[in-house]
């Protein structure tokens, strides 16, 4: 069985990344990018739909991990009577070129530290997200090879450790004592491409000290010196571990149809890359002094939303693709029995007015941070205002994807009033002034639209969705989003409603007022936990009405719950104490760095440079 969701640490080479468990067991792998069929799957199910456990024989959790350092290197600890070992698992970061050479690698160097200690290597590799058990064969002494069809992995064992190979794993069992160490190495690549060289352990040497100094020189440019410095370093750390290197698109979560809701059908497929994030991420990268990340991630979602307006999509792969279908893996139980179990995600069809919103202020974010945006990209802004002047007043599914009716959600009108009011900003830089009168006439009528039909009167707050009672989170961001000021009695009323969704101390999504209650929007069922993300932004709204003392309790309650490793998951169950959702959570981390410079950043530690545009 998996572990606990906050029992998992990531390791990543900015292409794919796998999790670790407490337990030494590296439970999913996705090869060999983020959104590939998973070949150790058993997060999903049990030790046979794939895993690769690295441990002393007979212990199931280890005494200590961390990170070493700023790095995504990690090292876990394990002590027992007749002695104590390390395990340091890292993927390197991927050279430019084909596969061949430059797949996605697990590496595992065990160390005895003091004493002698017995260890037990078990792999189980099983291509498709764990419905294909390979072929799997001894290449020589050292090296075993598995494949079925396109797919093959290969694992490399140290000098003196013999694998046992039977046709559906390899173990090895060993020990080893005080000074000495071994190495395994995992690695991905296309079945026809042969069996790849045996790195010696000098190399292997050389490989984790390269590995180290990637990430550990990658942190040095963190522009933050405020409180709870660590914590925007290793979000930060995270976002760039979630980052597709060859393209800039970075991926909601590392893993999919993690329960939103223990045993119910709340289970989504996070491998892919949602325009919802990117003024987010944006903004994080930018505060956190990471330009080039943001650069790239700006130039991704321009390349990913290029085309016809109407085609624009809530979600792409991290190379742009547009078909994402959702399918069923009916042989995997789910996590905890939480089913079905999805790859792919349906959202990729729904009509989410919010989105244009999205794109043009990430276009107008990246501006006033003086990141150069060339003449297309302008003539894309105009194509998508006009698109959307014949749009905004229709119901969509919102940016929580309701998988039931349209609404007419006040938080999607509000990022296409977003959207007219960043084109009517940008026109002033870009010369499209012929234009920016119909589109201040947009934005006065959705503002108009939005304060007469998404304000209650008597709940006084915006609500969810025209004609609604419940009140949602994303109002939060009305003041952030420049839509009313932040003293406006507007948004303080909706600040003091959103009390309501108060759960422990944590914010669900949305909820009804008027009992309190939590609330679904669809019929699948079954509850959720508190929103990591909507949390953050009720600090963010806290700060900005004047309440910073309340503020920064809530920053450092969502801190505490944060794992060993200082990861967090989408959500957070404050009964069970437990995280829930996929792991870890892009959109939970960008949150904490924002809410942390929106906190206690200060000019000295970043510079807002003068908006420009890019000549051809």
């Amino acid at each position: 069985m998996a572990g606990r969701i906050e029992d998992y640490a990531l390791v990543g080479d900015l292409e794919t990344a796998a999790l670790i468990g407490t337990d030494g067991s590296v439970d999913w792998w996705c090869a060999p990018r983020f959104d590939s069929p998973a070949c150790l799957a058993a997060l999903l199910g049990d030790p046979a739909h794939g895993r690769w456990l690295l441990a002393p024989a007979g212990k199931t959790r280890c005494t200590r991990r961390s990170y070493r350092g700023d790095t995504l290197v990690l090292d876990t600890f394990w002590e027992s009577v007749t002695g104590t070992v390390r395990v340091t698992d890292f993927m390197p970061p991927r050279s430019p070129g084909p596969a061949p050479e430059g797949g996605p690698r697990i590496i595992r160097v065990v160390e005895g530290i003091a004493g002698r200690v017995s260890m037990r290597s078990e792999l189980g590799l099983r291509f498709h997200h764990g419905s294909i058990v390979p072929w799997t064969r001894s290449v020589d002494r050292s090296t075993v090879a598995s494949v079925a069809g396109p797919d093959a992995a290969y694992l490399s064992c140290g000098p003196g450790v013999d694998p046992t190979v039977t046709p559906d794993r390899t173990t090895v069992e060993f020990t080893v004592s005080a000074g000495s160490r071994t190495a395994f190495v995992l690695g991905w690549r296309p079945s026809h491409t042969g069996v790849p060289p045996t790195a010696s352990p000098a190399e292997i040497d050389a490989t984790l000290l390269r590995t180290l100094a990637f990430w550990n020189d990658w942190a040095a440019s963190l522009r933050y010196e405020g409180p709870a410095r660590e914590a925007v370093l290793r979000s930060l750390l995270t976002l760039k571990a979630l980052t597709y290197a060859p393209t800039g698109g970075i991926v909601a979560a590392a893993t999919a149809s993690l329960p939103e809701s223990i045993g119910a059908q709340r289970n989504w497929d996070y491998r892919f890359c949602w325009l919802r994030d990117s003024t987010f991420t944006l903004s994080c990268l930018l505060r956190g002094g990471f330009r080039r990340e943001a650069v790239a991630w700006k130039d991704w979602l321009l390349r990913a939303v290029a085309g016809d307006p109407a085609d624009l999509q809530p979600l792409y792969g991290v190379e742009g693709q547009r078909r994402l279908p959702e399918v069923y893996a009916d042989w995997l139980p789910g996590y905890e029995g939480s089913r079905p179990v999805r790859f792919g995600n349906a959202a990729v069809d729904q009509f989410q007015l919010d989105i244009y919103g999205e794109v043009l202020n990430t276009v107008y974010s990246a501006v006033r941070a003086g990141v150069a945006v060339d003449p297309p990209a302008w003539a894309l802004v105009a194509e998508l205002l006009e698109y959307l002047g014949t749009r905004w007043c229709e119901p969509d599914e919102g940016i929580w994807e309701v998988r039931g009716p349209r609404r007419h959600f006040v938080h999607s009108k509000v990022m296409a009033w977003v959207a007219a009011d960043r084109a009517v900003r940008l026109a002033r830089v870009a010369g499209l002034r012929g234009s920016v009168r119909r589109w201040q006439a947009l934005r006065h009528e959705i503002h108009a639209d939005i304060c007469t039909r998404g304000w209650s009167e008597e709940q006084q707050s915006f609500t969810q969705y025209y004609g609604g009672h419940e009140v949602d989170a994303t109002a939060l961001l009305i003041p952030r989003l420049g839509f009313l000021p932040a003293d406006d009695p507007r948004v303080l009323g909706t600040v003091k409603a959103m009390e309501r969704l108060d759960e422990h101390g944590f914010l669900r999504r949305y909820g009804d007022v008027r009992d309190g209650g939590a609330h679904h929007l669809d019929d699948l069922g079954g509850t959720e936990g508190a929103f990591v993300a909507c949390t953050f932004w009720y600090a963010d709204a806290l700060a900005a009405t004047g309440r910073p003392a309340e503020a920064r309790a809530v920053f450092e309650r969502v801190l505490a719950i944060r794992n060993d490793v200082g990861l967090l998951a989408e959500e957070w169950d404050p009964v069970a104490r437990r995280q829930l959702g996929n792991t870890p959570q892009a959109l939970s981390h960008v949150a904490l760095v924002n809410t942390a410079f929106t906190l206690y950043g200060t000019r000295r530690h970043g510079r807002t440079a003068t908006p420009r545009l890019a000549v051809a």
